[in-house]
């Protein structure tokens, strides 16, 4: 068996970490604060910022501190995370097509 190429392997493995995709898509629609990010997505604060940190070391997440009172930290995709949001599309995309997820009594209702 041929081996993939590594930098496939291992953008596969970044992008299918679990919350980094609901992660870049919530920043696709820009810049937010932790606090803003943690309301948006049903993650815990420790994990969300376990996430970030590993994004932020990729060069895909800028973290801008402003010293303000109390001090100000923003997220936003950088240009190597910004180039990601075609990629993040067409997945959307092909999901919308193609993955068909079971409803529950509640979501019926």
């Amino acid at each position: 068996m041929e081996n993939l190429c590594p930098r496939f392997e291992k953008a596969m493995g970044l992008i299918s970490t679990r919350w980094v995709g609901l992660i870049l898509f919530d920043l696709l629609k820009g810049t937010k604060r932790f606090s803003e990010m943690e309301a948006d997505l049903p993650i815990s604060g420790r994990l969300l910022s376990d996430r970030l940190k590993m994004l932020e070391k990729e060069g895909i997440v800028e973290r801008n501190i402003y010293s303000e009172f109390p001090v100000r930290i923003e997220y936003s995709l950088s240009e190597k995370g910004k180039s990601l949001e075609p990629v993040i599309k067409e997945i959307q995309c092909w999901a919308d097509d193609h993955v068909h997820i079971e409803e529950t009594d509640e979501q019926k209702a």
